[in-house]
């Protein structure tokens, strides 16, 4: 069930540095684990991209949508949000169902799909070792977050991905985490802005049965619904 809370204008943290570019640079040295695992796997894979992945889509769109980190062999690979592993099976098919991308969405950064009217961005823009960032690295990357939601100036809609992409986009916000508890299906007003929550599209999710297609796409519909 839907849940619907309404927040009176909450201002962005205002300790929270505001980074001119919303992404970081190929080498950013924020997060040391993450520097040192990246390099590793250039090492290892050098043909993979092995950098901070950039966001993808439109950034003058109406729809952020906001994952956790990249995929070793996804995103990491591929350089594109969501592009190479399951959870970007489910997500393109459903924003190409939605009118949120339009093309054929074929795992591979130079497939010619392309988002409209939505930006995807991560949480944390680098690979994590076996997935699971640390706090200090989500705060370090929350900055670019912050400003990718500052570059977006016709936003109205965003969508998060899991519960750690929920409650660092409501520390970016400025939000008082308790009155936007996580929950899929839950939708809060927060001044110009609508957060939509979901559970985090993985294969781990819908093979335990977490998360089902359809629940994933009745977000995606109400999204639809609300911005029409």
């Amino acid at each position: 069930m839907a849940t619907t809370s309404t927040i009176k204008s909450p201002a962005p943290a205002k300790t929270t540095p505001r980074p001119a570019n919303p992404e970081p640079n190929r080498n950013c040295a924020l997060c040391p684990r993450l520097a040192a695992f990246r390099a590793t796997n250039r090492a290892q894979k050098p043909d993979w991209f092995n950098a901070p992945v950039p966001s993808f889509g439109d950034r003058n769109g109406r729809v952020v949508i906001i994952g956790l980190a990249p995929g070793l062999q996804g995103a990491n690979r591929t350089g594109r949000p969501f592009t190479g592993d399951y959870a970007g099976d489910l997500l393109y098919a459903t924003l190409i169902e939605y009118g949120f991308a339009k093309g054929v969405y074929q795992a591979r950064p130079d497939d010619g799909m392309t988002l409209v009217d939505c930006q995807i961005a991560n949480a944390v823009r680098c690979v994590p070792p076996q997935n699971k960032p640390l706090p200090a690295e989500i705060a370090n990357c929350r900055p670019f977050l912050i400003s990718t939601i500052d570059n977006m100036p016709r936003l109205e809609a965003i969508v998060v991905l899991g519960r750690i992409a929920h409650e660092t986009t409501v520390k970016a916000l400025g939000l008082r985490a308790s009155t936007v508890p996580f929950a899929h299906g839950a939708v809060y007003a927060a001044g110009r802005f609508r957060l939509y929550d979901s559970y985090h599209c993985s294969r781990y999710n819908t093979n335990t049965g977490v998360l089902t297609a359809e629940m994933f796409r009745s977000v995606f519909a109400k999204v639809r619904g609300d911005l029409a």
